[in-house]
């Protein structure tokens, strides 16, 4: 799956569902946890919208913040963990 696709999608799932302001811009680097984008709820619902959307199943070793915490990261593990399932 491509890089671009996956990041459009969580970038936008993001902005839709945890950012509230019109005049907040969402830096694919930004750290979502530090900057209070999103928090520990907000966590859980970023990972069942991943599950769902791109067919990925996390394992518990998988949920640390450094696999969630920037849109890039997310994009980066999904990209891998959407890799390994097609392997």
């Amino acid at each position: 799956m491509q890089q671009e696709h996956i990041q459009t999608e969580v970038a936008d799932f993001i902005r839709k569902n945890f950012i509230f302001s019109d005049t907040k811009k969402l830096n694919n680097d930004e750290s979502l946890l530090g900057s209070g984008v999103v928090d520990s709820t907000g966590i859980l619902e970023l990972i069942a919208f991943l599950e769902g959307k791109f067919q990925v199943k996390f394992a518990d070793s998988d949920l640390v913040a450094e696999n969630f915490d920037s849109v890039n990261k997310i994009v980066s593990f999904v990209s891998r963990k959407t890799t390994g399932a097609a392997a």
